[in-house]
């Protein structure tokens, strides 16, 4: 910008000095040539009045009685009757410039000037001209260098304070410029970014307090199910087991909820730290079928899974588990029929399909059911929403692939080791 400032202010400069400049050049040249003309004119009327009067008198016609000086480029003729013209000065050959007078007694001057001193005379004008257009031009690039630094400089720093602003440090500069644009830029600049800073600030402090708060409950109901694990003691087998299932499936819950708190305030300290990771994506899909089995048994529906099996994805297992969990919930509250999760590999990506046998997805909501309060059975529009930010932040995606029946698709990952075993 700089340059672009400096350029178009020389090229102004240029050219208005280019049309005065022309112009006056014009108007000079004209000028000098006529008072040229009007010189030599003025002198042969001179001239032809004092021989005129000497005649008259009947006095001697020299060229020192007449006042005629030789001069350089100056040629003088009086030419008197019935005697010797008197010449002043070489006769000039060329481009001249002429007068002719002739007075009432008969004498005639001629008085010629070079029109070679017309020339000289407007060069050295012209040298003059072009003299004081150059110190124009050095002082308006003078000029223009210190403006653009001016104009530049601020809108450099304001261009690094809206970086900074972008990437995370919303502290305000409270910097001003002395240009009242760019100062009201950087006014709302600075209140943004305050603004930015308390909200930022508002939102780590609710996570932060959050996870603490969900650490202490979830913590002693963890001791509880292992209590319950390490006494499960009854005399019939079966009724142990179940007690043992379904504590070892609790306890998998809680620390599954205790990962997802870990991560919250994880995130609320630092936005950026990610806890990605290679796992078997089995066992996350198993524990979830496990874990809403009893849900689906009790509302007379069946809960299966198909497809490739041995596959390890890249990610955080627990936000996995997390957006499985949500879209197995919604099939059970939303759907219809038995639910299937099916895995499959696409590309370098493992997929995890999970459907149902229902009326499908609204075709007037589409894609908009992942958008934050949308929602087509007057819940509360959060469950994809936070789903698929889960999936973002683990580098994957969330997508609903079929409205009828609705098949919703978790993209993630593949090991690369799995990639190149393939």
């Amino acid at each position: 910008m700089r340059r672009r400032l400096i350029l178009s202010t020389l090229a102004v400069v240029l050219v208005v000095v280019a049309v005065f400049g022309i112009s006056l050049v014009i108007v000079e040249s004209r000028t000098i040539e006529n008072s040229t003309k009007e010189n030599v004119r003025s002198e042969a009327a001179r001239l032809v009045s004092t021989v005129e009067s000497r005649v008259v008198a009947k006095e001697k016609v020299t060229p020192e009685s007449i006042g005629i000086a030789s001069t350089p480029h100056r040629y003088i003729r009086v030419e008197l009757p019935d005697r010797k013209p008197i010449e002043v000065g070489d006769r000039l050959e060329g481009d001249v410039v002429e007068a002719r007078q002739t007075g009432a007694t008969g004498e005639r001057v001629i008085v010629q000037e070079a029109r070679s001193t017309v020339r000289a005379e407007v060069g050295r004008n012209l040298l003059i001209i072009l003299a004081v257009a150059v110190l124009a031009i050095i002082a308006a690039a003078i000029l223009a260098v210190r403006q653009a630094h001016r104009v530049a400089a601020p809108l450099t720093d304001l261009a690094e304070t809206a970086e900074r602003l972008g990437s995370g440090d919303p502290r305000p500069r409270h910097r001003r410029y002395g240009v009242p644009e760019l100062d009201r830029v950087a006014d709302v600049l600075d209140a943004s970014a305050d603004r930015i800073g308390r909200m930022l600030t508002a939102e780590r402090r609710l996570a932060a307090d959050a996870s603490h708060q969900l650490r202490t409950p979830l913590t002693a109901l963890s001791m509880r199910l292992e209590e319950i694990i390490a006494t499960a003691d009854t005399d019939d087998p079966q009724d142990r087991a179940t007690v043992k299932e379904e504590a070892t499936i609790g306890l998998a819950q809680v620390e599954r909820l205790t990962d997802v708190v870990e991560r919250l305030l994880t995130n609320s300290r630092d936005p950026r730290s990610g806890s990605a990771v290679s796992f078997d994506l089995d066992e996350v899909v198993k524990q979830q079928i496990e874990e809403w089995k009893p849900a689906y048994r009790s509302a007379g529906r069946a809960l299966v899974r198909s497809g490739k099996t041995g596959l390890r994805a890249v990610g955080t297992p627990g936000a996995v588990a997390q957006v499985l969990a949500t879209l197995i919930e919604n099939a059970l509250m939303h759907g219809d029929g038995t639910v299937a999760l099916r895995t499959r590999v696409t590309g370098n990506q493992v997929v995890v399909e999970v459907t149902d046998e229902g009326p499908g997805v609204d075709p007037e909501l589409g894609s908009r059911v992942f958008e934050r309060t949308v929602s087509g059975h007057n819940s509360t529009g959060l469950g994809l929403a936070v789903a698929r930010d889960w999936a973002e932040a683990d580098g994957g995606r969330l997508e609903l692939l079929q409205q009828l029946p609705p098949v919703f698709a978790l993209f993630l990952s593949r090991e690369a080791a799995d990639v190149q075993s393939a």
